[in-house]
């Protein structure tokens, strides 16, 4: 029965050894889709200033067509102040002439203001673009590692995958189904050592019964309370 404690205790390991690839995987894997983060956050923002872009170029056209009608209507009323015949038309002309120069002097500052902010918005997105190129240069980059750390992994995950099927091609099927039925509520602590005369599970003490079963390790024995598999460590038999 010894054989088959040392056997689930190297099982449990095994187990451990292999759920511990998850997380080192993830971790890897995390590298190339924090790249890639970049880059969709990247395309987000060009896509935006696009957007932007546009939008201040339209409102740039709509001022420069207004300023057009405005060059109209003050052609048009020095036409007419021409061919006033009195004094008080001449006045009504004079303050649409006036009023018509201020929009003019208003949309030009305005068309003015759109400029500064599309090229502003054209060298953010051109300093974007090349931020962009270089992200997909190292997306290129970081997926070639990320391939050669992942083929690593898989091929040492293997190795432990053989260990194990070389190992339970050993065990008793009875006893490999104990083992599972615990591991599926216990995880990896269904094995787990005594020390100082306490399950390291769930750390409690275990009477003198079933810790002297441990010791003669002629039976699996399981801890009283929380019902995972024991073994004595070396130092402790």
């Amino acid at each position: 029965m010894r054989q088959y404690i040392e056997q689930l205790v190297n099982l449990s390991k095994l187990d451990k050894e292999i759920d511990s690839f998850e997380p080192k995987i993830k971790d890897i894997k995390s590298k190339l889709e924090r790249v890639q983060k970049d880059k969709s956050e990247i395309e987000n923002s060009i896509s935006k200033l696009n957007e932007e872009v546009q939008e201040c170029e339209l409102k740039k056209r709509k001022n420069e067509l207004y300023l057009q009608e405005l060059a109209d209507k003050l052609e048009n009323l020095s036409k007419k102040s021409g061919e006033v015949k009195s004094e008080k038309e001449l006045k009504a002309i004079q303050l649409e002439e006036e009023i018509a120069k201020e929009q003019v002097n208003f949309t030009n500052e305005e068309i003015a203001r759109l400029e500064n902010v599309c090229e502003t918005k054209v060298e953010e997105k051109k300093s974007l673009e090349d931020r962009l190129k270089e992200i997909e240069n190292n997306i290129v980059q970081t997926k070639e590692e990320v391939d050669k750390e992942l083929e690593a992994i898989d091929n040492e995950r293997k190795k432990v995958f053989e260990k194990k099927q070389e190992l339970i091609s050993k065990m008793p099927q009875k006893i490999l189904a104990f083992y599972e039925k615990i591991r599926r509520w216990a995880g990896n602590s269904a094995v787990v050592p005594i020390k100082k005369q306490a399950c390291m599970g769930c750390f409690m003490k275990i009477n003198d019964v079933t810790y002297a079963k441990a010791i003669k390790a002629e039976e699996i024995v399981t801890c009283p309370h929380c019902g995972r598999i024991l073994y004595l460590e070396s130092e402790e038999e």
